[in-house]
């Protein structure tokens, strides 16, 4: 039985989040549409955790957190909206994290916001950083709303119905590529 290791990595300075409930959601999304011999692994790194090693290079919990982001078969970064953008608490991770490092991890970019206005922000602020830094993205974002969270599972459901395909197709076409010598 093959594993699909999906990887939440959660932005938002408080644990256990409105953030993290949308970004679960998300995973669970992935987890429905792997094929049915898939075993799924769900974890979650808040970054919130990792403290005051953010602030500087080579601590040991983040490393750890970017190795297993690395190693992940699906990430789902998700965050709260902050100055029409992401969180600098998310940002202070992915800085820690070098161009094109993450070698073409299927990624899903989520943002959760209180204004409409923000729509555009998972896009065009989320993912060119993410890309950056090696996430293959290939589908749009996910855009929240936290006046519509009453109504995530519709439109997650909306939300797979166009994009979850090319989520898993990813994941499939990375299992069956030759792996580099080592």
């Amino acid at each position: 039985m093959a594993q699909c290791r999906i990887l939440s990595v959660v932005g938002n300075p408080k644990p256990n989040s409105r953030t993290r409930a949308v970004a679960e959601a998300v995973a669970a999304q992935v987890v429905r549409a792997l094929p049915a011999d898939t075993e799924a692994v769900a974890e979650v790194i808040e970054v919130s955790e990792l403290g005051p090693g953010l602030l500087g290079w080579g601590d040991p919990a983040v490393k750890a957190a970017v190795t297993s982001m690395k190693a992940a078969d699906v990430l789902v970064v998700a965050t709260p909206t902050y100055k029409a953008t992401y969180t600098g608490l998310l940002k202070l991770l992915l800085d820690q994290i070098g161009q094109g490092e993450l070698a073409g991890v299927p990624t899903i970019p989520v943002l959760v916001a209180a204004a409409p206005e923000h729509a555009l922000a998972v896009e065009v602020h989320l993912r060119p950083v993410l890309v950056e830094i090696g996430a293959s993205c290939p589908t749009r974002g996910v855009f929240v709303l936290d006046s519509a969270l009453a109504d995530l599972p519709a439109q997650l459901d909306a939300w797979a119905t166009g994009n979850i395909a090319a989520v898993t197709a990813l994941v499939a076409a990375r299992r069956t590529a030759p792996q580099p010598l080592g």
